[in-house]
């Protein structure tokens, strides 16, 4: 038995890195103050100023989230710049769904041990994402437990705080029978189906580092690794003028299960593959995995990251005024009445199928 006294350090965890870390990612959140939060750290809590924000009767809206397993892709390739903003996204666009502006952002970080050049690296990507969603990043948690990860990993939580005006809340309770569902375009697989894209990676044996025509000659890790698109500067002055009915933000479940959950009992969406061009990534993946259509949309987003529910007298106004604000949109399909859930069709020659298909989900 050793007399040697023992610290914090040799059981694994330096305090001292910890600080160098909080102080180097200061200006990283600073960056990100808006009315309402100064956005600066190392309080034991950060303060939100709703009048500041402008609100008069607000409700608070919250959501938190992680990365998933796209982690282990980013831990394994050094691409750590992208999934602060996933992080991000996929609190953000769960908020602006529901009416609610995002106003502040806090995350969580943990890993066996710190390597401050990575923590950095991921946490102006997380403020990165904040300066998109128009969110203050004011505060987190770094953890360094030994033990409870391996060499290298990490893993990521994060927690947005939005609000919305009583009177604006979002509930789709006006959806109707007749009403046009425009999709707006992903920036790729963003955050949902990594274990199914990992498994394809390890069957078939890609190279992550090799460049794909198909992806403008950019690698596999690079494509797949994407960071997921942000809608909320897009969407939210919609919103807030009353010209949007319902959002559904496109993640784990794909179309057919995530459409239905702001629809009302008898509402039935109809989505038309053939409206949108699969993009080249989920192609790879469908014929690298053999997947069928139904899998693909039950799974991936198909290149629809958020579909917008509008009245058939506004789509056309709303569709341009999306894609004033730098947005692809497409009309990809209608309300009908009927049970309470959706249905994607193609034709033949979508989504790599070779006769038409329907595939059908009741919520």
């Amino acid at each position: 038995m050793s007399d040697k006294p023992l610290t914090y350090a040799d059981a694994g965890v330096s305090i001292e890195a910890g600080n160098a870390l909080v102080k180097a990612i200061g200006p990283l959140a600073r960056s990100t103050a808006r009315p309402g939060a100064d956005a600066a750290l190392g309080g034991f809590g950060g303060f939100f100023d709703l009048r500041a924000a402008g609100y008069s009767d607000p409700l608070l809206v919250a959501a938190n989230d992680g990365v998933g397993t796209k982690l282990k892709l980013a831990i394994e390739t050094g691409h750590h710049e992208g999934v602060g903003i996933d992080l991000v996204a996929m609190c953000a666009n769960d908020l602006v769904v529901q009416g609610a502006e995002p106003l502040f952002f806090l995350d969580y970080y943990a890993t066996a041990k710190l390597d401050n050049q990575v923590a950095a690296a991921v946490v102006a990507s997380i403020a990165e994402g904040c300066r998109r969603a128009g969110c203050a990043l004011i505060g987190g948690e770094t953890a360094e437990m030994p033990g409870m990860y391996a060499a290298g990993d990490y893993d990521l939580a994060g927690f947005c705080v939005g609000a919305v005006d009583r009177e604006k809340v979002l509930t789709g309770a006006q959806i109707a029978p007749g009403d046009v569902i425009l999709g707006l375009a992903s920036s790729g697989i963003h955050s949902n189906g990594f274990s199914l894209v990992r498994r394809i990676i390890e069957r078939e044996q890609w190279e992550l580092d090799e460049r794909f025509p198909s992806e403008g000659g950019r690698t596999l890790a690079q494509a797949i690794l994407e960071p997921t698109r942000i809608y909320v500067r897009s969407l939210l002055p919609l919103v807030q003028q009353r010209r949007i009915k319902g959002l559904a933000h496109i993640t784990g479940g794909g179309l057919l299960e995530n459409i239905p959950r702001v629809l009302g009992e008898n509402c039935h969406a109809v989505v038309e593959s053939g409206r949108w061009p699969l993009p080249p990534i989920f192609t790879l993946l469908q014929q690298g995995g053999g997947l069928v259509p139904e899998e693909i949309a039950r799974t991936f987003n198909c290149g629809v990251g958020m579909a917008v529910i509008v009245g058939p007298d506004e789509a056309d106004a709303v569709a341009e005024s999306l894609r004033q604000a730098g947005e692809t949109a497409f009309r990809i399909g209608r309300i009908e009445a009927g049970r309470r859930g959706c249905s994607v069709s193609g034709k033949a020659g979508t989504w790599n199928s070779t006769e038409d298909w329907s595939v059908t989900h009741h919520a």
